[in-house]
């Protein structure tokens, strides 16, 4: 699943320009998180590796990465949750921030999606 992903995204991140573009990683990234049975959105500030508990959420920024030409546009972040004291992640894997359909989070109760890498 991981590699099909990892192709897709180099596929998806190459095809925007002619050439493939040089991507810098984040130090920090921006999550936002929308609780669907209140209607609550909180935007998480995270330091890649941190975890941050939301409700019954356990959310934590593995990478997150931008095209060094456009450090504002087509962030993608890899991003691991877990739902309450469950064994298997809800989700783990990457998404982009311009298309977070692409590979959502499927919770009945929780969206997740980045927003933006950021280099401080």
């Amino acid at each position: 699943m991981r590699l099909i992903l990892s192709t897709i995204l180099a596929v998806f991140c190459s095809a925007s320009h002619v050439a493939a573009q040089d991507v810098s990683a984040g130090t920090r990234g921006e999550l936002r998180v929308l609780d669907k049975l209140t209607g609550t959105v909180t935007d998480l500030s995270l330091q890649v590796g941190q975890t941050s508990n939301l409700g019954y959420l356990e959310v934590t920024l593995v990478q997150c990465r931008y095209p060094t030409d456009n450090p504002s546009g087509d962030a993608f972040a890899e991003v691991v949750v877990f739902y309450r004291d469950d064994d298997a992640p809800s989700f783990a894997g990457w998404m982009l921030a311009s298309a977070p359909a692409l590979n959502a989070m499927d919770h009945p109760r929780y969206d997740v999606w980045p927003l933006r890498c950021m280099t401080s």
